[in-house]
């Protein structure tokens, strides 16, 4: 490598900006540190390019460097959550309360485009890197750079200095805590066909706008869930949900739905009336995971300041704005 330069192993290592970006998201939870340590791992291997010796590829070589940056991350950090990993779910009538500012959430992650594979969707869907969490973090590395990234046993062990029979064990126990997991509702539903996945949005935006109570109950799973971080509060079930929409939440009623993309799903910018009929402002984002044909969860981030601008969606609708329905 020293005699042929550093320069084919420089642009390659930028070729996996973007899935470097997605693993860190699921070791760590949050886009902007997933960023962070996507860029940290790259100008590491940079100022290494002239040392690889190609007993690797790349790829594993990069991915060593990345695993390392999140562990260090992880192991002076907080462990992130969703709102249903700090309590049970409330009464739909029951206000929010104060929002919980000291708790460190799951982010959304920006873009995955849904018309890619919903098993591929799946791996950044917001209650899978929840329980991810909950994970050890060596584990949690093994797991996705087995099961989500394809890495083999013996490059798994190769990455963490290892056996292969320490990354076989590490990935069973992860299995297993996965499973359990799962028992409690956190676990992967059915995947939705892409083609359901649209429709189905466009039927909630089209629902959310018009604030449609009886279109929406039929567009919702039986069990799907509502949180609002960065409020601790979430529902469970259609009842509590329509409550919620028509109680505590029913200022959202004329809202509308700008379409985004947000953890391999569909998402959409809520905006609320304005008090003085001039228009719409930002109230929330809206990821939309689905389970077959129906919606099985809604998470409104409501940190729009921030989520907005990453996402693209402007700082406010004017009055004249229509339906927020995708085209």
């Amino acid at each position: 490598m020293r005699d042929t330069g550093v320069g084919p192993v420089v642009e390659e290592l930028e070729t996996y900006r973007a899935e470097l970006v997605r693993y860190c998201y699921r070791m760590l939870g949050s886009y902007a540190e997933a960023e962070d340590a996507v860029q940290e791992a790259l100008v590491r291997a940079w100022r290494n390019a002239d040392g690889f010796e190609g007993r690797s590829s790349v790829r594993s070589w990069v991915y060593r460097i990345a695993t390392r940056v999140c562990l260090d991350a992880l192991a002076a950090g907080r462990r992130r959550a969703l709102p249903m990993d700090l309590s049970g779910p409330a009464d739909g009538a029951t206000p929010p309360g104060a929002p919980a500012h000291d708790v460190a959430w799951i982010d959304p992650l920006p873009g995955s485009d849904p018309g890619g594979a919903a098993e591929a969707a799946e791996s950044v869907r917001l209650a899978f890197v929840a329980a991810l969490q909950h994970l050890p973090p060596r584990q949690r590395a093994t797991l996705l750079l087995r099961e989500v990234l394809g890495f083999s046993a013996r490059e798994v062990a190769d990455l963490h200095g290892s056996t292969v029979a320490s990354v076989n064990s590490a990935l069973q126990r992860a299995r297993a805590t996965l499973a359990e997991r799962r028992k409690g509702g956190d676990g992967p539903r059915t995947p939705a066909p892409v083609g359901v996945r649209r429709v189905l949005a466009e039927r909630y935006a089209a629902a959310f706008s018009r604030y449609d109570m009886e279109e929406l109950n039929l567009l919702l799973h039986v069990d799907a869930t509502l949180s609002l971080p960065p409020y601790a509060t979430w529902m469970r079930g259609v009842p509590d949900i329509g409550s919620w929409l028509a109680g505590p939440a029913v200022g959202c009623r004329g809202s509308r739905l700008v379409p985004t993309l947000a953890n391999g799903s569909p998402a959409f910018g809520q905006y609320r009336p304005r008090t003085d009929g001039t228009g719409f402002e930002p109230w929330a984002l809206q990821v939309v995971e689905f389970s077959g044909d129906r919606i099985a969860s809604i998470t409104a981030f409501r940190d729009t300041a921030r989520l907005f601008p990453l996402f693209g969606l402007p700082d406010r609708l004017s009055a004249e704005t229509g339906l927020g329905v995708p085209a």
